[in-house]
C-alpha cells in the first residue's frame, strides 16, 4: 500500500484496511493540530489507488474493514465518492464497513440524499472532531465552523442512518473557560446524538500556534485535577437516549469505557473517587497521542 505524510486513523480502525485516498487536511489551520501542517491537501492520483486496491484485494482478504484516509475524504466531489466506492465494492466484495472522517464545513456540502446514497455504497462511519462545542473556543482554535454547523452536520449524518463517531479535547478551552467548554461541549453531544463519543486530552505540540501560546503565557492548561473536573462536568451535561462514551485514549489521565445514561451515576461516581485520590490517576511518562 502507498503512504505519504503523517497517516492517521481512529482506534477503532486499527484492524481495518487503510485506504489512503488524500493527502493531508482541507483545513489544516486548527491551533493545536500539528499532524498536516507542512502538507498540501490533495487527491491521491487514481493510478495509486487502483493499485492500492490491487493490493488489498490479493492480500487484505481476511480483513473486512476498511477506512478512507486522511483527514477529509469527504470534502470531495459526490461523484468521485460514488465512483471510488463502486470501485470498492467491486474490487473487494467481501468488505462489510467502510469509514471516514470528517469536517462539518465540507460535510455540509453533502445533502441528506448524498449520505444516504454512500451509506448505500457501504459508508457506515464518520468520524467527526467536534473539540468543543464552546462558540468562543471554536473561534479561539481557528477550527473553522460553528458550534451550529458542528451540530446540523451530525444531526444530518445520524438522519442518514450513519454511524456518527465524534472527538472531544479536554484542556482545548485553557483554564479560564475549562468548565464553559465542557458543559457546552456536553449540550453539543446531546444535540447531535452521536453513537459514539471519544475523549482525548490536550498535550500541546511543539510547532504548533497553541504550544506557542502556552510557552508565552497567553494560554493555560488545566492541570490533572482540572482535567477531571472538566470531565465530570462534561459527563453531566450528555442528556441522550444511548451513548458509547470512551476516554480510553492514551492521553487520558483517566480510563473511561461506559453506556450513557445508563452508567452515568457509576461514571460521575468514580470521576470523584479519582479527584478524592482514591483512584490512580496515570503518570505522566505513560500520557501519549
Amino acid at each position: 500500500m502507498h503512504y505519504e505524510g503523517n497517516l492517521i486513523r481512529p482506534p477503532s480502525e486499527a484492524d481495518s484496511i487503510i485506504l489512503q485516498v488524500t493527502v493531508g487536511c482541507s483545513h489544516n489551520r486548527c491551533t493545536f493540530c500539528g499532524t498536516y501542517r507542512d502538507e498540501l491537501f490533495r487527491l491521491k492520483p487514481d493510478a495509486i489507488i487502483e493499485a492500492d486496491l490491487d493490493f488489498a484485494a490479493r492480500y487484505c482478504r481476511r480483513q473486512n474493514r476498511l477506512f478512507l484516509a486522511d483527514g477529509d475524504v469527504l470534502s470531495l466531489p459526490q461523484n468521485k465518492l460514488v465512483a471510488l466506492f463502486r470501485r470498492i465494492r467491486e474490487r473487494l466484495p467481501w468488505i462489510r464497513r467502510i469509514g471516514l472522517y470528517a469536517n462539518a464545513k465540507n460535510g455540509l456540502r453533502k445533502s441528506l440524499a448524498d449520505l444516504e446514497e454512500l451509506k448505500g455504497l457501504g459508508l457506515q462511519r464518520v468520524y467527526l472532531g467536534l473539540e468543543s462545542g464552546h462558540e468562543e473556543t471554536l473561534s479561539a482554535i481557528n477550527k473553522g465552523v460553528s458550534v451550529a454547523e458542528q451540530v446540523r452536520f451530525g444531526q444530518r449524518v445520524r438522519a442518514a442512518g450513519l454511524f456518527l463517531s465524534v472527538t472531544v479535547l479536554l484542556g482545548i478551552a485553557g483554564r479560564n473557560s475549562s468548565l464553559a467548554h465542557a458543559r457546552a461541549t456536553g449540550e453539543a453531544i446531546s444535540a447531535m446524538g452521536p453513537s459514539q463519543v471519544g475523549v482525548l486530552t490536550l498535550m500541546l505540540l511543539p510547532g504548533t500556534p497553541l504550544y506557542e501560546q502556552a510557552a508565552d503565557g497567553t494560554f493555560s492548561l488545566p492541570d490533572s485535577l482540572g482535567m477531571l473536573r472538566e470531565l465530570s462536568r462534561l459527563v453531566e451535561h450528555i442528556e441522550v437516549e444511548r451513548l458509547q462514551f470512551q476516554s480510553n485514549h492514551a492521553s487520558n489521565y483517566l480510563p473511561i469505557n461506559c453506556r450513557l445514561p445508563k452508567d452515568k451515576g457509576d461514571v460521575l461516581a468514580a470521576i470523584q473517587s479519582a479527584m478524592n485520590g482514591e483512584i490512580a490517576l496515570k503518570p505522566e511518562y505513560l500520557r501519549a497521542l
